[in-house]
């Protein structure tokens, strides 16, 4: 489909205006799998690296490349909902032009990341206000956790235009609609959640899909998400959406017609039993519905029932050095407040120490603010209460340590450096493609660091270091 796209543009585009090189001069139309993995080992990461050679240089090449893969993940989901800028994607294709070079420019490079960074933080914005716009302002709610009795299906991933199909077909079948994953800022939004049918949210992360998705009682859709190979309990009833796919599983069109869910829901058991007592959690922090927080905030800061403000978030993984962020957020003292979002979420949100705590002024102490992409409302929030502080967002008492994944995660790292924000905390490792003289210039720069351990980190992080 790609090959066919460049096809028209090769067509519309005049010849002088085309670009030109072995990115702009491939073809694999008619090519056999074989070939076309061939193909991926010619232009893979061994190969490019030896053709820069410049190992720091290719570091520089890989950070943009992860971001832009993140950015386009962002703006396809805005393109879903009908926002898209034109300037954005004039600004993707010319840092993938920079990207397409063999040069070993080091300066050039590190102006190409932060560019990425630049075009990640308005694409950011561009999805906030999709949302927004689309199913109305986030507002905090209480999502249920546990199962309801009745005919199910479990939706995972980020895409909120698909659950929204979803609701409006499952509307008056008796089937219940549960979120997993990424999924669960949904229950913030009043357009999503005026829907009864969408009852609770099931699971944890992506990493673990394999058992939730085993021990789910009804049918599965993946939407764009990180998928694992599927295990037999359950393929038979997994079903994926737009960019997401697995050979021998069943992929809803643009349609979005998810009659054949339905039907296999209606013909499975669902759950047997409402658990009682119910639990749960609330999201929806949304830079919305903090602002009008902030004078509290402010006052508890000054009086000194609020002596820091942590975020915590990133993309979660499988290591069990991850547990370091759980570790993290319960070590943090009880007159911190904790931002989060993303997956990374996951790892403390169900912590015994943190569900239900509060400042001593009665602000909750955890404000789940959504998704990763969410990112932006932290940014928003920073930037108001240094406005009314008078000082500059990394003057404020806010550390930050994020959960290092994938591209996205590039991506909004990308963005909060673009930003010029610094001493953030980056791990449980810090991604392969950063080599030691790179990240000594993101140290100098934006004092960039891995995390270490979750005691001694949050003794540095409540001495403002």
């Amino acid at each position: 489909e790609g090959m066919l796209i460049k096809k028209e543009l090769e067509r519309i585009v005049p010849t002088s205006d085309a670009p030109t090189g072995p990115v702009a001069e491939t073809d694999l139309l008619g090519k056999s799998l074989e070939e076309m993995e061939d193909f991926g080992h010619s232009v893979g990461v061994p190969v490019r690296q030896a053709v820069m050679g410049n190992e720091d240089c290719f570091s520089l090449n890989e950070i943009a490349t992860y971001g832009s893969k993140g950015v386009c993940a962002y703006a396809a989901h805005c393109y879903q909902l009908g926002q898209m800028d034109g300037t954005v994607m004039k600004d993707i294709h010319e840092v993938f032009s920079k990207l397409a070079s063999d040069k070993p420019d080091m300066e050039g490079l590190l102006a190409n990341a932060l560019r990425v960074g630049d075009i990640s933080g308005r694409v950011l914005a561009m999805l906030d206000d999709a949302h927004a716009s689309t199913f109305g302002a986030p507002e905090p709610t209480p999502v249920k956790m546990t199962a309801t009795e009745g005919k199910a299906i479990l939706v995972s991933g980020h895409d909120l235009k698909d659950l929204d199909a979803l609701l409006k077909q499952t509307e008056g079948t008796g089937v219940n609609v549960y979120t997993h994953g990424e999924m669960l800022p949904a229950h913030s939004y009043p357009g999503l959640k005026k829907y009864k049918h969408l009852v609770g949210n099931y699971g944890t992360a992506w990493q673990n899909q394999k058992f939730e998705f085993a021990t789910f009682p009804g049918p599965v859709i993946v939407t764009t998400n990180c998928i694992i190979e599927p295990r037999r309990a359950y393929r038979n009833r997994l079903y994926t959406t737009n960019e997401v796919g697995l050979d021998g599983v069943t992929h809803i069109g643009h349609d979005r017609d998810f009659s054949e869910v339905i039907a296999q829901a209606q013909s499975m058991k669902g759950f047997k039993d409402t658990v009682d007592p119910a639990q749960y959690h609330t999201v929806g922090f949304n830079h919305r519905a903090v602002l009008p927080l902030a004078n509290q905030v402010i006052e508890a800061a000054q009086s000194g029932a609020l002596s820091r403000i942590v975020l915590i978030g990133g993309c979660d993984g499988s290591q069990f050095d991850r547990n370091y962020f759980t570790e993290l957020a319960e070590e943090l003292p009880e007159d911190t407040l904790i931002l989060t979002l993303g997956c990374a979420k996951n790892r403390f949100i169900r912590s015994k120490k943190l569900m239900g705590a509060t400042l001593s002024n009665g602000l909750p102490r955890l404000l789940d603010m959504g998704q990763c992409n969410d990112s932006y409302s932290a940014v928003v929030v920073a930037g108001e209460l240094a406005k009314a502080l008078d000082c500059t967002v990394n003057d404020l008492p806010l550390s930050l340590a994020l959960s290092h994944l994938e591209q996205k995660a590039a991506a909004v790292l990308l963005a909060l450096l673009n930003m010029g924000v610094k001493n953030i905390r980056l791990g449980p490792s810090l991604p392969a493609y950063v080599t030691p003289n790179v990240l000594d210039v993101l140290v100098e720069k934006y004092n960039l660091m891995p995390t270490t351990n979750a005691k001694d980190d949050v003794k540095k992080m409540m001495a403002g270091e």
